[in-house]
């Protein structure tokens, strides 16, 4: 049985707090949700603010919801090189040393001394797809996407189980443009 997953990218977003909002967008601003994600309970909001580098910045990143306990921003190693930010590769929440960048939205701006990174390619899914696939939370595996003219395998990719998920192998831009990744890709997990 082949263990197959969606493939999903994940282009260049922020996420905010509660506090990080109030400075961006005003005093007890509420995020727009703009469309739903495939993981529960994430949104793309209408909002966007500047990330700004050392070197350049990218003027409308969008903001995804709901709002988190910490700031993170998540960047394809092109678009850090772009704007001269270093960005170490890492799990999503683990901002600990990570990228300093300043974020600039309509009402203020804030420098983040932590929170630039680029995702490390992970996989989401349920206890039951982790059984079903015989895998577990934090296992490496390989990933194998066929592709007409790029089909490649990835390797290095986490594990990430949990029941507020849903089935879905997430990677950035860069990843996406090296396999030429059309929509709805599938990906074939290998052990």
């Amino acid at each position: 049985m082949a263990k197959e997953v969606l493939v999903e990218v994940s282009a260049r977003h922020v996420h905010v707090t509660r506090e990080a909002l109030d400075i961006l967008f005003g005093k007890d601003y509420e995020l727009t949700p703009k469309k739903a994600l495939s993981q529960p309970g994430q949104f793309a909001c209408n909002e966007r603010v500047a990330v700004v580098g050392e070197k350049s910045s990218f003027p409308a990143v969008s903001i995804l919801g709901p709002l988190r306990k910490e700031v993170q921003v998540e960047l394809s190693a092109t678009d850090a090189r772009t704007i001269g930010v270093k960005a170490p590769v890492r799990e999503s929440g683990d901002i600990k040393g990570s990228g300093a960048c300043k974020l600039v939205g309509p009402a203020g701006e804030i420098e983040i001394q932590e929170g630039v990174i680029i995702a490390k390619r992970h996989i989401h899914m349920t206890t039951a797809d982790a059984a079903k696939f015989g895998l577990s939370d934090k296992q490496v595996v390989s990933v194998k996407i066929d592709s007409p003219d790029r089909s490649l395998t990835f390797g290095d990719v986490v594990v990430r189980v949990s029941d507020s998920y849903a089935l879905a192998m997430h990677i950035d831009t860069d990843e996406a443009n090296a396999v030429l990744a059309p929509a709805g890709t599938m990906g074939e997990i290998l052990d």
